[in-house]
């Protein structure tokens, strides 16, 4: 790793960061192996975040590199425009066998928000395609996280990444967020208390006419905004409003999928299926930038009409199906295969949430809540210094060894998928001694 000097770290405008504080005081990281990063002074670092919700087989896994390495020795880059390479369709086919049944048409993208704007203009075009063009609105949720392209923070609802950007999209809608600590509190799991949340969506439709509103888009569980969980029943409510009134229904499953709840994909894990999810983060391990959008045949077929030598669909990127991407990808889910990961996460889950709950009575902490390998603390606020006490713990954390992320005054941990239960305890221990001291 090269040597950084202060100059050094100017020209690089960081995202989603405190760019002045961190220059001052940079954390770097140097290297990374299964569970732990590794700084450049030789300290190392529990993940306790799968990097940024991504490395779900943990760090430097052999076979996605050896991949990797392999497929760009023999072809760095191929188009996917009017030509095609075996390995897109390869994990293409790879992939459809994980996921839920009926979801089995994957457009490639290279990224999480990329796969949410398709995901929408997917909607938008099939409405138009059955016939249904006045199907233009598209609904979201209070709190939601669907990336940072523009039509993903017109569905989304955290108001930091909306407020300075203009008035996005035209014909958004939001569902009220489920997050209601007053009943559910400390909840173990699914919350008992907010599945009639979901009929707001009949409101809204009230509102507007189902005959404008094209799809819903929801995080079956909530990740960036800090860990909001479905109410029991919720999910399965929403599922039969838009059913009932023609309006498709997308799973924002770039977090949920790849073995987090310890099932495949957060559809399985509900038993509920959507008409389209979004995926990223663990479809490569984080390894390469790579998404991809599934959808049913019922909205892929509507597509498949007119002239066989015209574009069905006006959209794609440069990067869609990419070699090495898709080289990367295969190898993931071999990784998660042989290693039997998903199953693994299910049977450590019960050991991770009695370790999370433990953190309850501990200094200023108001709330915890899981669900399969997802866990969050939130602490009550520094009085008119929103956000500074969980920043102070995920720094303080880091001078102790361990990589945890913040949102808000929540700390929200989602460790690599084989973590051992010795690790569990002494990321848990370690940030209850981080608790203790926060003023």
């Amino acid at each position: 790793m090269p040597d950084l000097g202060t100059n050094n770290l100017d020209a690089f405008w960081m995202p989603f960061t405190p760019n002045r504080r961190f220059k001052a005081q940079p954390r770097m990281l140097s290297s990374a192996k299964d569970m732990n990063y590794k700084t450049p002074d030789g300290r190392e670092i529990l993940d306790a975040t799968s990097g940024l919700w991504c490395v779900n087989a943990g760090h430097d896994r052999p076979r996605i590199r050896e991949a990797i390495q392999k497929q760009a020795a023999e072809m760095d880059y191929a188009p996917c425009f009017n030509m095609g390479h075996p390995l897109a369709f390869a994990f293409a086919s790879r992939l459809a066998e994980i996921t839920p049944k009926g979801l089995d048409h994957i457009f490639f993208t290279s990224s999480g928000s990329e796969s949410v704007d398709t995901a929408l203009k997917i909607a938008l075009a099939y409405q138009r395609a059955r016939g249904k063009g006045t199907k233009t609105r598209l609904i979201g949720r209070e709190r939601g996280y669907h990336g940072v392209n523009f039509g993903g923070i017109s569905v989304g609802g955290i108001v930091n990444n909306r407020k300075v950007f203009g008035t996005l999209l035209g014909g958004v809608d939001h569902l009220p967020h489920t997050h209601l600590p007053a009943v559910n509190a400390f909840s173990r799991g699914q919350p008992e208390h907010g599945a009639n949340l979901a009929d707001e969506l009949e409101r809204i439709v009230a509102l507007h006419g189902a005959e404008t509103i094209a799809a819903v888009i929801v995080e079956p569980v909530a990740g960036s905004t800090g860990v909001i969980l479905p109410p029991k029943g919720y999910l399965e409510k929403l599922r039969a409003i838009t059913r009932k009134h023609g309006i498709l229904l997308i799973f924002d499953e770039v977090i949920t999928g790849f073995g987090r709840l310890g099932a495949p994909f957060a559809a399985q894990y509900f038993n509920v299926l959507p008409d389209m999810m979004t995926t990223a983060k663990g479809l490569t391990n984080g390894v390469i930038p790579m998404g991809a959008v599934l959808t049913t045949a019922e909205v892929h077929d509507a597509f498949m009409t007119g002239p066989d030598h015209m574009i069905e669909l006006f959209h794609g990127y440069t990067y869609s199906g990419n070699p090495i991407a898709s080289a990367a990808g295969i190898a993931t889910l071999e990784t998660y295969r042989e290693e039997a990961l998903f199953e693994r996460a299910a049977a450590i889950a019960p050991y991770w949430e009695e370790a999370l709950h433990a953190l309850k009575g501990l200094p200023h902490v108001i709330d915890i809540r899981n669900m399969g390998l997802i866990g969050a603390v939130e602490l009550e606020p520094i009085a008119g210094e929103p956000t500074r006490r969980a920043f102070n713990a995920f720094l303080a954390a880091f001078d102790k060894g361990i990589l945890i992320r913040t949102t808000g005054d929540i700390i929200a941990m989602s460790p690599p998928l084989i973590v051992t239960k010795p690790q569990i305890d002494e990321l848990i221990g370690t940030l209850a001694g981080v608790l203790k001291t926060l003023a």
